[in-house]
């Protein structure tokens, strides 16, 4: 069971996280169409593969600057509203993760925070706004609370927490973006940028299992 992530490691999380999006690419494109600009999908899955190509040509040994190179990445690929908020998280990141070699469990918690908080600090969001700060900080704050566990168990636990989240994000009224127009006719309806997050999330857990 592993007790650190390596560089070798979030590298093959950030190519886990292409295929992730891959996979899930018609799902995104069919929430986002029925409250959204329906091209989730296709931003989503450009701009992975761009971080995965990002993070396979990095050869250095500081984790900061891979997710600093793989918000970039993502940036330039996927300027859309989602591109530019996943990559100002990832890019918060590698201020918050400059110089680590690797990273434990408590480190993924401050990851965690720090993908968050830029995020937020881009969108102008909070928690309940449905969007996906509601996948991702009930993932973050369970990570910090599981800062002592296997990395394994802390991102499974992360993983329920977000699940969760696009469980009660359904039941929000959205007050973003295109999303927004809909007023309470988006109330019961999935938000595919929570999707997103815990699709995110997903990409840890699966490759630390």
């Amino acid at each position: 069971m592993k007790a650190l992530l390596t560089i070798e490691d979030i590298k093959l999380i950030f190519i886990r996280c292409s295929e992730i999006m891959n996979k899930n690419r018609q799902a995104l494109l069919d929430l986002d169409a029925a409250c959204g600009d329906g091209d989730l999908g296709l931003t989503m899955t450009k701009g992975f593969a761009a971080a995965a190509a990002a993070a396979r040509n990095y050869s250095g040994n500081d984790a900061g600057k891979l997710f600093l190179a793989a918000g970039m990445a993502i940036a330039g690929s996927a300027p859309s509203t989602m591109g530019t908020l996943i990559a100002s998280g990832f890019m918060r990141v590698g201020k918050e993760a400059a110089g680590r070699e690797a990273m434990a469990t408590v480190d993924c918690a401050a990851m965690m925070i720090s993908f968050l908080d830029g995020i937020m600090a881009r969108g102008k969001s909070k928690p309940g706004d449905k969007t996906i700060i509601d996948s991702l900080m009930p993932a973050a704050e369970t990570l910090r609370q599981g800062e002592n566990k296997p990395l394994a168990e802390a991102w499974a636990d992360a993983l329920e927490a977000a699940e969760q989240g696009v469980e009660r994000a359904r039941g929000m009224r959205a007050v973003h973006g295109r999303a927004a127009y809909y007023g309470d006719a988006s109330i019961g309806k999935d938000d595919a940028g929570a999707r997103v997050g815990m699709l995110i999330v997903k990409a840890f857990a699966e490759y630390v299992a």
